[in-house]
């Protein structure tokens, strides 16, 4: 036992500051090494060979105030591709998702819900059922043939579908250029 004790107080100390350089909140989030090998990085938002593109990398400090999200972004996954969730309480909630599998072409999105549009000089498309007018409003980034970036706003009283496009216009403007 005595010699898994300094292993113990390396991961813990380890994932201090691992999560401390992410700001990702919850410690459950970084992967802690226990072998040899080399130390966890902060995020970035340029890709690696290993990792890709980092959700949470793509809205900085500066970015976050000017999309009015004062809260830092939570990791996580969904249906396999990596996830970034900020939630400003009552007020709206943004995930940021990059699909490393699927471009825009290969995304199965409503017709009558869709409007290409550009963001930057990417293709995108806008996506919002004004119909419903449920306050949620998408954007999905092309990022080559094979990848997509979809940016999800809800408004947390689910109204207002419009502002809801707004907020993700906006976070889309700018997480775009932080993309490959």
């Amino acid at each position: 036992m005595s010699s898994r004790l300094p292993l113990l107080a390396l991961c813990g100390a380890l994932a201090v500051m691992t999560v401390s350089a992410c700001g990702q909140g919850a410690a459950g989030q970084a992967k802690i090494p226990v072998a040899d090998g080399p130390a966890p990085t902060p995020s970035s938002s340029a890709p690696s060979p290993d990792r890709g593109v980092d959700p949470c990398a793509l809205l900085g400090p500066q970015d976050r105030s000017t999309a009015g999200i004062n809260v830092l972004g939570v990791a996580k996954e969904i249906n396999g591709a990596r996830a970034c969730d900020w939630t400003v309480p009552a007020t709206f909630g943004v995930t940021i998702t990059v699909d490393e599998r699927n471009g825009l072409t290969d995304l199965e999105v409503a017709r009558k819900t869709a409007t290409k549009t550009k963001v930057g000089g990417r293709d995108a498309l806008k996506v919002a059922d004004k119909k419903a007018s449920d306050g949620t409003c998408a954007v999905l980034l092309g990022m080559g043939e094979k990848a997509s970036v979809q940016i999800d706003v809800s408004n947390t009283n689910f109204t207002d579908t419009p502002l809801a496009c707004e907020r993700a216009v906006k976070v889309a403007g700018l997480a775009e250029p932080k993309l490959p």
